[in-house]
């Protein structure tokens, strides 16, 4: 087998090798992940057999060490599924072995896709690095629904279903940037409020993603007297269908709106066919402190835990 450090001219083959995977998504594909290659130093290996690509490692490199991927929410290797577990583990050894001897890098940080998220069992990994001496360094907690086996709403949220319908919300999908912009500036006020954050993608890159990705990047909008009062832009993958951003302004939250949105979604066209539905971590500091509020808000909807890990590898 042979390791090649990734570059433009084998842009194709990568996507490719994404879209053929047994555990990759768009957000490993490289229109997506170059949006902001300006901000990463690319650090991505690609892995051949007989000219034949088997796998690649979305990487970035930062003060000498590797970080698989310090602009996406995970990374990791990314195999075909015919792939064998002992070529996994070949993979890894290489990535090992290229990432120090001809980067000097001492350490991987590793951030292994979610199983929720794997199309065919893709687990390997976990065994050759824990093999390797692998610490877990965070662990986040997400909440999750399994979409044809999930709990009821609970009383209070079904409560809040009904509060929505009283008020006559409705819920539309956005296609024009207005409904964006409206949300985005929903979406901004809350995190300065609440967390003293912004969002990670700017209203710009978002539209710009979109644009790229109209089938897997949507925005679901609560509408009252034809203003936007909450929404949710999803991330759909062939699993799973993730909420990215979810906010409510004051009307929104007083209304229920969330909570129709929600149920709306969980029994619309754009979750059949998948298995879950991921509400994204409910931790703060890398997963150090839980936020119990926002735990309880989503288990109310019947989502229950997952885990989005980082392990350090020293190399």
């Amino acid at each position: 087998m042979q390791v090649i450090r990734y570059n433009d001219d084998m842009r194709e083959d990568w996507n490719v090798c994404i879209r053929n995977s047994c555990n990759g998504t768009f957000l490993f594909d490289r229109n997506y992940m170059d949006y902001h290659k300006d901000r990463f130093e690319d650090a991505s290996l690609m892995f051949y057999h007989k000219n034949k690509l088997k796998g690649v490692m979305p990487a970035n490199i930062q003060n000498g060490e590797i970080h698989s991927h310090n602009g996406l929410t995970y990374g990791g290797l990314i195999w075909d599924k015919r792939t064998s577990s002992l070529d996994v583990g070949l993979m890894l050894s290489m990535a090992y072995k290229y990432y120090s001897k001809e980067m000097g890098a001492d350490a991987l940080y590793y951030k292994p896709l979610p199983y929720i998220y794997h199309t065919y069992p893709a687990s390997q990994d976990l065994y050759f690095i824990t093999a390797k001496g692998a610490e877990l360094i965070h662990r986040k907690l997400s909440t999750t629904i399994d979409i044809s086996h999930a709990i009821p709403f609970t009383t209070l949220r079904r409560r809040c279903v009904a509060k929505a319908l009283k008020a006559q919300l409705s819920v539309s999908t956005a296609e024009d940037e207005a409904h964006w912009q409206s949300f985005w500036k929903i979406l901004t006020e809350v995190l300065q409020k609440r967390h003293r954050q912004t969002p990670v993608h700017t209203v710009k890159e978002i539209l710009y993603l979109k644009s790229l990705f109209p089938h897997q990047i949507r925005l679901l909008t609560i509408e009252k007297n034809m203003q936007v009062v909450a929404g949710t832009v999803l991330f759909i993958t062939e699993n799973v269908v993730h909420a990215q951003y979810i906010s409510s302004d004051d009307v929104g939250y007083k209304t229920g709106a969330l909570d129709y949105l929600l149920s709306s979604i969980l029994n619309s066209d754009i979750c059949q066919g998948r298995q879950y539905f991921d509400f994204g971590v409910s931790t703060e500091d890398e997963g150090a402190k839980l936020n119990e509020g926002l735990l309880f808000q989503k288990e109310g909807f019947g989502g229950r835990g997952i885990c989005y890990d980082e392990y350090l590898i020293k190399i």
